[in-house]
């Protein structure tokens, strides 16, 4: 699959070019509804398929204050587009002069640099432009002039409430992870990259890979027995989300640390990706390095128990 920064690096030649917009965070069932539908276009029409999204939610620039976590890094959601079988995304540069783009500019910016677009593909309350300025009315007045088909696709419901990336992270941060799972209809996963720490668990001889997590959807606190993904393979590990009460005096930031049994290599810088299993306990303080010593080997051996 192909990744651009800018339209005009398409270049679909006479090809026809079908197409889906969204924010996709998560790329939940409704998101696959719409980007299937482009799928099922592109393979009708002999067309280029393409999805347009952007590096990062609008709302972080636009309402700091309010921006949500994400649910996937963009290294995970372009991992999963390409399973889907996407050839190209367009990651656009959510900054401040694209930010006050109006909705009908853009339209027709994208209609000029993937022509000939046959379609457009969106969630049927999908908002877009300069103070949300476009829709799916817009979109289809725009598709009339410029000759391009315009698809609204409805939202998909679960359990008799609206799919959306807002539900999936509330589930996510209630530790309802198999919820999160049905609404995005493949096992949730947390992926970061490693980074150093303070290699206080490879003095106490359970080394940690610290994972940079920062803007992301975490579960509740706790110790948790699950599979870190490294190039490919998965490992047997234990994690723990907190604030390492037992060593850390005061507040202090949130840390992601994982140990991966029986692992030795280097794997600082790489983006890992992390499948939890169970969650084995509460994140707790301890007297002494000496009792969380004998705790985090029980829980190794919990969870070696449970991978067998």
């Amino acid at each position: 699959m192909r990744v651009i920064t800018h339209s005009k690096e398409l270049q679909p030649g006479s090809q026809k070019v079908c197409a889906a917009i969204g924010v996709f965070d998560g790329l939940h069932l409704g998101h696959q509804q719409v980007i299937r539908k482009t799928l099922a276009d592109a393979l009708q029409w002999e067309a280029l398929s393409v999805v347009i999204t952007f590096d990062r939610h609008p709302s972080a620039l636009l309402a700091p204050d309010k921006a949500p976590p994400m649910i996937y890094t963009n290294a995970r959601r372009l991992r999963t587009l390409e399973d889907m079988g996407v050839d190209a995304t367009w990651l656009i540069p959510f900054d401040a002069p694209f930010s006050q783009t109006p909705g009908d500019v853009f339209i027709r910016g994208l209609a000029a640099d993937f022509s000939p677009l046959h379609s457009l593909s969106v969630g049927i309350d999908f908002a877009f432009g300069h103070r949300r300025s476009g829709n799916v009315g817009v979109l289809q007045v725009l598709g009339k002039e410029l000759g391009f088909v315009v698809h609204g696709l409805a939202s998909v419901a679960l359990d008799g409430e609206i799919v959306s990336s807002t539900r999936i992270r509330h589930a996510i941060q209630s530790g309802r992870l198999d919820a999160a799972d049905q609404m995005l209809g493949r096992p949730w996963s947390l992926s970061g990259r490693v980074v150093h720490g303070e290699h206080l668990g490879r003095r106490l001889g359970f080394p940690t890979a610290n994972l940079a997590v920062t803007g992301l959807t975490l579960p509740p606190n706790g110790v948790y027995a699950a599979h870190v993904r490294v190039r490919g393979v998965d490992h047997r590990s234990v994690l723990n989300i907190g604030h390492r009460p037992t060593v850390s005096e005061g507040a202090t930031s949130l840390r992601v640390e994982a140990h991966l049994l029986h692992f030795t290599q280097d794997i600082y810088g790489e983006e890992v990706e992390v499948f939890f299993i169970e969650r084995l306990r509460d994140e707790m303080r301890f007297g002494s390095l000496e009792l969380l010593q004998a705790q985090i080997a029980l829980d190794i051996r919990k969870a070696e128990g449970l991978f067998e």
